[in-house]
């Protein structure tokens, strides 16, 4: 089993919005609506353009993806840091640690040793049953709460990557 990550082109448009609308079907039947979930190829092309998104691949196949917003993009998130987004993985995937995965990945060899970011920022539901907690769990600190209209409350937390930083 070979993982390789790399960086989405346009021509992965249609697999991703594919893997985000098959991630996101868990959280659809909660009741919680992220956009992410409702994807179409067109704006998968507008995300990969505007946006540093990653794809893993597991033997060839496509089993995650995770995307950072920059603050000077055309969507940046709410600190003044890079954002990280559209974080999903294959339900076909199982449960093997991708998730964490991907996260440990954009956290450490992206934002932190290529960006040399002191911090990065993420958005979930306050009401997802889990998402919080995992984020807590992995050293973010909620810093924010707004109702971005999708039929939920957005949770903003902030994770020091760098920890000199304060």
């Amino acid at each position: 089993m070979t993982q390789t990550f790399r960086l989405a082109q346009e021509v992965d448009a249609p697999a991703l919005a594919e893997l985000l609308r098959q991630a996101y079907v868990s959280n659809t039947e909660l009741g919680i609506h992220f956009a992410a979930a409702q994807v179409g190829t067109e704006a998968a092309k507008k995300h990969i353009t505007n946006n540093v998104c990653y794809l893993l691949e597991e033997d060839g196949q496509l089993v995650g993806t995770i995307s950072l917003r920059l603050p000077w993009g055309p969507n940046p998130g709410p600190a003044g840091l890079p954002h990280i987004g559209w974080l999903a993985v294959s339900p076909a995937a199982g449960k093997k640690g991708i998730g964490s995965r991907l996260l440990d990945f954009i956290e450490q060899d992206i934002a932190r040793d290529q960006l040399k970011c002191p911090a990065v920022t993420l958005g979930t539901a306050i009401e997802h049953p889990w998402l919080p907690q995992l984020y807590e769990n992995r050293g973010y600190e909620k810093i924010a709460e707004t109702d971005l209209g999708l039929g939920h409350i957005t949770a903003y937390f902030k994770k020091i990557i760098i920890k000199s930083f304060r």
